[in-house]
């Protein structure tokens, strides 16, 4: 009885040097990191041809679609990063970039995307302030309000900025609306007072669609998936002695809270907005607290300029 042979795979009907030959190409003077990265990014984009033996035209319609990428971005439009989010790829790099163990019963404010639309030129308001500056029909305004603590300390952090930013009731941001909403419309950053705590005047937020005229809407098509995000606000909180966080955060009630198009929910994310009254500017009320981790401290040099070391 011959002996039997063994499977036919993609790897064993292929050139099996190949890609190692394309790897071993890196010069010597790529850092090591980049070796790193780079080398593995070729790896399996390779083994990705293989195992579903990409066609030449599958291949040439894949190129067109990143051109296509880079031709509808714009200085206020990262289609980039909106496909990195269509594909979950950013949440799978915040979730990498946020894995820390805490040695505490209690967890820091989970962060989640930046997203897209985070602008650096968000102006400082008082607290008490709103950041509605134009008329947003339909929209609910919000007192928001709550207390930045220290993770290990439980006490309030003083002078902490939180950064906030969203989208008016048309489900649009500001420089995506120029004929309704003025710069920096729906964006404020504000500093935590002596106890820590902040508040100010937003909008409930409301649930929008991603931008489908462009590579972002051609995939959402071809993965048969719907483009809405649930409502959501974006926070920053930062402060010099703290980790950043950027998070967003979602009403409970929103329909599309297990369906995200950018999978950017996270359970602890999840807030309620309650009724408010006695208050002449507001109709809703919000109270969310965040947690901050403590940066490590840095060792000090000792006398013979090593750290710790005689």
């Amino acid at each position: 009885m011959a002996p039997s042979q063994p499977p036919v795979t993609a790897s064993t009907r292929f050139d099996p040097k190949f890609t190692q030959n394309v790897i071993n190409a890196i010069g010597p003077k790529t850092t090591p990191r980049n070796r790193e990265v780079l080398s593995a990014l070729i790896r399996h984009i390779h083994d990705f041809t293989r195992e579903v033996e990409l066609t030449t035209e599958e291949w040439m319609l894949g190129v067109n679609f990143i051109n296509s990428i880079g031709q509808i971005s714009t200085p206020i439009r990262n289609e980039g990063q909106r496909m990195s989010d269509v594909i979950g790829l950013e949440s799978l790099v915040d979730e990498i970039a946020h894995k820390h163990a805490v040695e505490s019963d209690e967890i820091p404010t989970s962060s989640t995307i930046l997203g897209p639309f985070w602008s650096p030129r968000a102006p400082f308001r008082e607290n008490g302030e709103s950041i509605i500056q134009d008329p947003a029909p339909g929209g609910h305004v919000t007192l928001m309000h709550g207390k930045v603590t220290d993770l290990d300390t439980k006490k309030g952090v003083a002078g902490a900025v939180v950064d906030i930013w969203q989208a008016s009731s048309n489900g649009k941001y500001d420089f995506q609306d120029p004929n309704n909403q003025s710069d920096n419309n729906l964006r404020g950053k504000f500093r935590t007072d002596a106890n820590g705590e902040y508040h100010f005047y937003c909008l409930r937020p409301t649930p929008y669609s991603l931008p489908t005229d462009g590579p972002a809407g051609v995939l959402l098509n071809l993965l048969d998936r719907h483009p809405m995000r649930p409502a959501h606000i974006h926070l920053q909180i930062t402060h010099g002695d703290y980790k950043p966080v950027t998070t967003q955060i979602f009403p409970d009630d929103d329909p599309y809270l297990t369906t995200d198009s950018v999978f950017a929910v996270k359970d602890d994310l999840v807030v309620k907005f309650t009724p408010l009254e006695g208050d002449k500017k507001a109709t809703k009320e919000l109270n969310y607290n965040v947690i901050l981790v403590p940066k490590p401290e840095e060792k000090k040099p000792s006398a013979n300029g090593v750290n710790g070391v005689h």
